[in-house]
């Protein structure tokens, strides 16, 4: 009875330190064996005439065959949507390869790369064409000057780093330099979790100074928050959710301003921080009152850039800081 006791503890402490995304079969960090949940998630963008011309529409797969279809007037987040526009919703099911839902107002048939939107006795209302979009600045190169810390061939720059897929700097570990002013490039991918819900769908976190959290979650089509994806955890919301699909290569460019001490120690002023995400502004020189939970206090020296761990599959590639 104690060897069995005694291996029944062996494999939870196994489990425990593996983490459950290497044993979910629901999570995914490439597209082909997501299948048809993956393939008909994504962006949409045309002309919804009866509307009033463009429109934007976001699909977001919840799992076991549903997906959730947004609206967007003028067109997509960052792309002519404008954020206090009125935006229409509606569920559908997903069968085989196509989706199909409605509501009290209209329907919808999505697939083939088209979300066909109709009245409520099938007379079309319009098509909007799916589409892929990329960050502005993925791929940027620092400029002259700039400290290259990731740049997909070693991790030498990080403590307790590794690789995945020999490219691909995973989550849980902190640069062995440390920052006070400083410009800051990061490009990271999330998984495709469509059975998961809130703070269980693609957390991770760039915590600046190791001590200020812009949070990283799947919060793709979800309301702005702080504790979602671009929220400062427990400070501000961004401005405009700019989140793409899962699996789709993001980046933020995060423009810092330390706080200042005086000689005895004392604040004497907040953090500043402005951040881009895919390329658009989604906080605005907004103050850092104190640290954010989960890693290191407000201090008076410099601090780490921290990636946060928290139990999904997380990727980062192309970091670079210019210190100012």
């Amino acid at each position: 009875m104690q060897i069995r006791n005694l291996l029944a503890i062996v494999l939870m402490v196994v489990v425990a330190t593996i983490g459950y995304e290497t044993t979910r079969a629901d999570t995914y960090t490439s597209p082909s064996p997501a299948g048809e949940a993956y393939t008909i998630q994504g962006e949409y963008s045309g002309n919804i005439d009866t509307w009033g011309g463009s429109w934007g529409a976001q699909v977001v797969s919840l799992g076991n065959s549903r997906v959730s279809v947004f609206f967007y007037p003028g067109g997509l987040p960052g792309d002519g949507f404008l954020v206090d526009s009125n935006t229409k919703k509606l569920d559908a099911k997903l069968d085989g390869k196509t989706a199909e839902g409605s509501s009290d107002e209209f329907r919808v048939s999505i697939g083939n790369s088209r979300l066909s939107v109709m009245d409520l006795d099938g007379k079309s209302l319009g098509d909007l064409a799916k589409l892929n979009r990329q960050s502005t600045t993925l791929g940027a190169v620092g400029p002259e000057g700039s400290i290259v810390l990731f740049d997909g061939t070693g991790v030498d720059k990080f403590r307790d780093a590794s690789l995945v897929d020999g490219r691909y700097l995973s989550k849980g570990c902190e640069s062995i330099e440390s920052f006070g002013d400083h410009q800051l490039h990061i490009e990271f991918n999330i998984p495709f979790m469509p059975k998961d819900r809130g703070q269980g769908r693609g957390n991770s976190g760039v915590y600046v100074q190791g001590r200020y959290e812009i949070q990283i979650l799947d919060s793709f089509g979800l309301e702005v928050k702080d504790n979602e994806c671009g929220g400062i955890y427990q400070v501000a919301k961004p401005l405009h959710n700019m989140c793409y699909p899962p699996l789709t290569w993001q980046t933020y460019d995060i423009d810092f301003t330390a706080a200042k001490h005086d000689a005895q120690g004392g604040k004497t002023s907040n953090a500043i921080i402005t951040v881009r995400q895919n390329g658009v502004i989604i906080h605005d020189s907004v103050e850092l009152p104190s640290h954010t939970p989960g890693k290191y206090p407000e201090a008076s020296s410099p601090g780490p850039l921290y990636l946060q761990d928290h139990g999904n599959p997380v990727v980062f590639q192309n970091i670079w800081v210019v210190k100012k």
